[in-house]
């Protein structure tokens, strides 16, 4: 069974927000990476790398990670409404 893409193709929806958080949060990747670690989730910096690059898709726990990592809603991370 083929996996759900964005009906332009992307693998996932929060890429381009997940690059401005980062940078609002003045963070490298490595730095979000480490930051993801200290919370409790395993994600490195190649996992970041391909979720911005929209080359991987993003789990539910994720989604998780993020939302408690930048104190936002799962709605602010997808950016639905916009």
């Amino acid at each position: 069974m083929p996996k759900p893409r964005t009906m332009s193709g992307e693998k996932n929806l929060i890429s381009q927000r997940l690059i401005e958080l980062r940078k609002q949060h003045k963070l490298s990747q490595r730095g979000l990476a480490n930051k993801l670690q200290l919370a409790g989730y395993d994600m490195d910096k190649n996992v970041i790398t391909r979720i911005e690059t929209n080359k991987r898709f993003v789990t539910d726990i994720e989604l998780k990670a993020f939302t408690e990592v930048f104190d936002i809603s799962y709605e602010d991370l997808i950016g639905s409404g916009k």
